[in-house]
This record gives C-alpha cells, structure tokens and sequence, in this order.
C-alpha cells in the first residue's frame, strides 16, 4: 500500500533502558564481590583526588544512587579547574583512573627525575608524542616527571615545536597541580621552584 512504512518502529527507549538496565547490574554485582576486599585507605568526602583523564579534582559526595533500577554507591568528583562534574560507580573507581595525591616520597622521586639526563630518541615524532601523551594520561606523576625531563630543553630553544610544547605545558600544568595540593601552596609558587629545577639540570 502506497504511503505506508514497510518498516516497524522499536518502542522508544527499550534498548537504552534495557542496556542501562544490564550495566547497572553488572555493576551491582561487581561491587557485591568487590566488598570482600576491604579498602585500606577508602575516599572521603572532601578528599583531594587525581582522576587520570582529568587531573586534580575533589571528592564531593560519597552515596547510595538508583540507576534503572538498581541502587549503587556512587562518588561524586568535580574538577574547579575545568567546570567539569564526574559520577563513579565507587567499586569502579580505583579502576578508572582515581586515585589519592601521591605521597612526598613520590614528589621527591618524580624531581630526581626530572633532573637527570634527558632520553634522547630517534625515532618519529608522531610516535614518540602520541607516547608522551599516554603518559601524561595516565595520571602518574612519575610517568609526567618523564615527559618534563625529555621535553625541557627543547622548548626552551628554537629546535622545539609547537607540539613538544603543548605536550610539556599539558605534563607541566598536571605536576604543579598536584604537587601544590600535597604542599598546600599556590600553584605559581611550585612553578617557580620546578622551573628552577629544570634550568639547572
């Protein structure tokens, strides 16, 4: 018949509820096991944290969510410098990247790095900055510690690039932040003491 659709419509919302539905379960059950494993050093509301994707952010809210159904302990992270809000399943979240700000023993560990001898590769930039930037991806300060002590000198001559300097500003900015939380001081005040480091190295 001509004007009609052949065609039949799915009921709106089925498939996104219904894989809501399966997520959050799948969820539910991961932190029911989860529990067996007792957190020696749990998140706290207010809590200074480094998500790995996103940097330094705090701990808002810690609490029992209803995602389609289902009831889940959910942490809330914001990010002041960037605007942004997060929400965390809390079994999930030491594996998505959220973690506590390091200890100064990894302060001190990520500076000796930092000024020791730049790794000199010959390999192709695009390859080298895409593995710069998972380093600065994942969150550890050890690894950003690595891509400051590579890139300081370039940026600071005209054999740099744009790109290293975008990378190192990126790994820069991640370092400060953090290692400002740990001191409890301005951020410009770490600035001028790494940049220090890193011109006498």
């Amino acid at each position: 018949m001509h004007g009609m659709s052949m065609f039949r419509t799915t009921q709106k919302g089925t498939v996104t509820d219904a894989m809501a539905r399966t997520a959050a379960a799948a969820t539910a059950a991961e932190a029911k096991s989860s529990k067996a494993v007792k957190d020696e050093d749990p998140f706290r509301e207010g809590d200074a944290i480094v998500y790995a994707a996103h940097g330094v952010g705090r701990v808002d809210r810690i609490g029992v969510d209803e995602i389609a159904g289902t009831k889940l302990e959910m942490i809330q992270i914001s990010f002041p410098g960037n605007q942004m809000t997060l929400r965390i399943p809390l079994s999930k979240a030491r594996k998505s990247g959220l973690r506590k700000i390091v200890s100064r023993e990894i302060v001190d560990k990520a500076m000796a790095i930092i000024k020791g001898k730049p790794h000199v590769s010959r390999g192709m930039w695009a390859r080298r900055a895409v593995a710069y930037q998972e380093k600065i991806n994942s969150g550890d300060l050890v690894q950003i510690a690595e891509v400051l002590r590579d890139l300081r000198r370039n940026v600071d001559s005209l054999d740099g690039s744009f790109s290293e300097r975008k990378l190192f500003e990126a790994a820069q900015e991640r370092f400060v932040a953090e290692v400002a939380v740990l001191e409890g001081k301005e951020p410009t005040e770490v600035l001028e003491k790494l940049t220090e480091v890193m011109k006498a190295a």
